[in-house]
């Protein structure tokens, strides 16, 4: 039997190949599935450009338009959530959860702002 050097070097559950890998951040805003379509209906708009460019431009806008539109549904979804969790609370008991709802408050705002 063969030993696998890189293989046992690895921590269990860690992705072996570069597709897997995930790199640690925060959650994405949209979905990565209605992100590949906006996408995918970008990639149409530039690639019929020559062809027809009004149609494409069309395109380019209607996939600016629904990119926007589940934005700003996924921010106020975010914020229905977080306002849910520390409004519940006894504000003189729960200052670590007010803090923690302080910081993703932070994070989404300053990822908003590097847009």
């Amino acid at each position: 039997m063969m030993y696998d050097r890189t293989r046992a070097q690895q921590p269990a559950g860690q992705a072996r190949g570069p597709a897997e890998r995930r790199t640690p951040g925060p959650e994405p805003l949209l979905p990565s599935d209605e992100q590949d379509k906006i996408v995918q209906r970008l990639r149409h708009a530039l690639n019929t450009f020559a062809d027809t460019p009004l149609e494409a431009l069309e395109e380019a806008e209607s996939a600016y338009d629904e990119a926007t539109a589940q934005l700003v549904n996924a921010l106020a979804e975010r914020r229905r959530l977080l306002r849910a969790g520390w409004q519940a609370r006894d504000l003189e008991t729960q200052s670590d959860g007010l803090r923690l709802a302080l910081r993703q408050y932070r994070e989404i705002t300053q990822r908003l702002l590097h847009i």
